[in-house]
């Protein structure tokens, strides 16, 4: 069953903790979601996989990442999530709290990225 997220998608704006990433990173940076399986590129390269849950919270959606291979091994990630046509946002909780607004700040170990839909998964 296809999901409201589904596709591949392009990052288009980063930030980690207050701090805008890098073009370069944002540039190289992509996601994939299908089937309940997610993998983030760079560059191309498969950096970090694992599977997907969704819920639903209030204005936005709950995602959960459950990561198998990458610098994430091991580890659950949670999430919020927003889409509006074309675009998806994504707050991570890379503390293993699950963000309840997307914001990041100094010191909250949260990621939040803006990424553009290049291609439905069928």
């Amino acid at each position: 069953m296809q999901t409201a997220i589904d596709g591949t998608w392009l990052m288009v704006r980063a930030e980690l903790d207050g701090e805008v990433a890098p073009d370069l990173v944002v540039e190289k940076s992509a996601i994939a979601f299908a089937a309940g399986r997610y993998e983030v590129r760079f560059a191309g390269e498969a950096a970090d996989r694992g599977t997907f849950a969704l819920g639903a919270s209030g204005e936005h959606g709950t995602l959960e990442l459950h990561v198998l291979d990458g610098p994430n091994r091991g580890r659950a990630i949670p999430c919020i999530y927003q889409r509006r046509g074309d675009r998806l946002r994504v707050c991570y909780g890379l503390d293993g709290v699950s963000p309840a607004d997307f914001s990041t700040g100094q010191g909250r170990q949260r990621y939040l990225v803006t990424y553009r839909l290049q291609s439905v998964t069928a």
